[in-house]
């Protein structure tokens, strides 16, 4: 039997006898890169990982690892499903559920008997017990600002780093393809999130953020801002909540709207704060209400990968060249 499977078998046995902690000593990393012969040295936040030059049998801890495997035609054998957004629903078939985002299921991953498993960062308290299942690589993710880089560092570590160059190659395409079709039109465009407790400003470094900066459109003054700024400013380099006093900082010539969370309580109260919200004498005073040209949106506009970004560029064809 090879070696690689004998981790595994023994790994398992641990994991049934609840001694999953014993597999945490310091040399978690260098096993990481030695159950497979054929493979590549990849640097990664946790150490460095031997990815396999050849797998069958991917498991992604997270939607953005998630999403970059779909997007350069890897179809992962398994994922959580807790924290997927919409329009990755339709990417699921045979793809196995392992549990929450951040509370994967380690005995469900090992029953799948993965060849490689990717995340991001936060799963570094977990990197010693699944690195000894497979090859193990987790990426620095700090906002979904930084889509691009790390789908292109995702792509690569995958062995598919020019799958990667051409779709957001074709990603640029489409843009020109928007941008000419807007012509000479300057549209200031607002994006909010409705929260149970809160309506946030998405702002410039923000994942809708670069995809409206990518199409050339200008934003409203109060978020025209820059991760750095925002993050010295508001704590948050994305996003930032508002008062209902700041209502005005909303609007625009054009606002893109959505409630999105991943418990369906959490979900009801965000939509019910739209509603309030569309009642309020100070909602109907903004120019952009008054114009009717607000746009409820799905959560893909707060997505983190080129399948999330071209859904957007989908809506700026629809709701600013299309719509009448």
């Amino acid at each position: 039997m090879p070696r690689w499977k004998r981790w595994r078998m023994l790994v398992l046995v641990l994991l049934t006898l609840g001694l999953v902690a014993a597999c945490q000593g310091g040399s978690s990393t260098e096993r990481s890169g030695a159950i497979t012969e054929n493979c590549t040295s990849v640097e990664h936040v946790a150490g460095t990982t031997c990815v396999p030059d050849s797998f069958e049998r991917l498991v992604t801890l997270d939607s953005v690892t998630f999403e970059a495997a779909i997007a350069v035609d890897l179809k992962p054998t398994a994922t959580v499903f807790s924290n997927l957004s919409s329009h990755l629903g339709n990417q699921l078939n045979n793809v196995e559920n392992i549990g929450q985002f951040g509370e994967p299921s380690l005995e469900k991953v090992i029953e799948l008997n993965p060849d490689l498993i990717v995340g991001v960062d936060s799963y570094q308290t977990i990197y010693a017990q699944t690195s000894q299942i497979a090859p193990t690589v987790l990426f620095k993710f700090e906002h979904s600002g930084q889509w691009k880089e790390f789908f292109q560092t995702v792509s690569e570590a995958l062995g598919r780093g020019d799958v990667a160059q051409q779709v957001m190659a074709d990603y640029s395409k489409r843009l020109e393809e928007f941008k000419a079709a807007m012509g000479d039109r300057q549209p200031k465009v607002s994006v909010i999130r409705i929260y149970p407790n809160s309506i946030n400003l998405y702002l410039r470094d923000s994942f809708p953020g670069t995809v409206l900066q990518d199409a050339g459109l200008a934003r409203p003054p109060a978020q025209d801002l820059g991760a750095e700024e925002a993050q010295r400013s508001a704590n948050n380099p994305i996003q930032q909540a508002i008062s209902r006093e700041l209502l005005s900082q909303a609007d625009g010539d054009v606002l893109f709207v959505w409630t999105a969370e991943n418990e369906a309580e959490a979900n009801q109260e965000a939509q019910k704060k739209l509603e309030e919200l569309q009642n309020d004498p100070l909602w109907k005073t903004l120019n952009v209400v008054q114009n009717n040209k607000v746009y409820l949106v799905p959560s893909y506009w707060i997505g983190s990968g080129p399948l999330a970004a071209n859904a957007i560029v989908d809506d700026l064809f629809e709701y600013l060249i299309e719509a009448p």
